[in-house]
């Protein structure tokens, strides 16, 4: 059974993570997203979920404007060939969310570590960085320090690249 929102704001908070939460509209898309700007402070995420022909998993997560070649990132991330977007039932089963709330606060309900987390090194410039709580009718802000450490308690060890063109 996939944690649920509010139990990973538990978490978050039962391990001294700093995360403030805001509720709103569902969110699905990064254009429905822009109406939240100035209302929250920091780097918000564009989060891609992909497959390679070896049937490896990447969360790739970027800024919100920023663009990535699909044609391409499989050099960058390390995948086997080019990558496709992963199915939704992949999606519920490795991360825990629906479509439109693909996070990188997904990886805590990959428990069998089977999904590569790579974060852009332009996102990691941002000492904020804002993402869906494993659903888009919130947005959790927390500190770039804190989301290393959160990775570090889920087992998961982020590879920072430039992913961005």
């Amino acid at each position: 059974m996939p944690m649920t929102s509010d139990e990973l704001l538990d978490f978050l908070a039962d391990n001294g993570i700093d995360a403030k939460t805001v509720t709103h509209p569902p969110l699905a898309t990064v254009a429905e997203s822009r109406m939240l700007r100035g209302q929250i402070a920091g780097g918000h995420t564009k989060n891609l979920f992909l497959k390679d022909k070896k049937s490896r998993y990447f969360l790739v997560t970027v800024e919100e404007e920023a663009v990535v070649d699909l044609k391409t990132v499989h050099q960058i991330i390390g995948a086997s060939g080019r990558v496709s977007f992963a199915s939704a039932d992949a999606m519920m089963d490795m991360l825990g969310v629906l479509p439109g709330a693909v996070t990188l606060f997904g990886v805590i309900n990959d428990r069998d570590h089977r999904v590569t987390i790579v974060i852009d090194s332009a996102l990691m410039e941002e000492a904020t960085i804002n993402a869906h709580p494993l659903v888009n009718t919130a947005t959790t802000s927390i500190g770039r320090a804190d989301m290393l450490r959160f990775f570090k308690l889920t087992g998961h060890a982020p590879l920072v690249l430039k992913v961005s063109a």
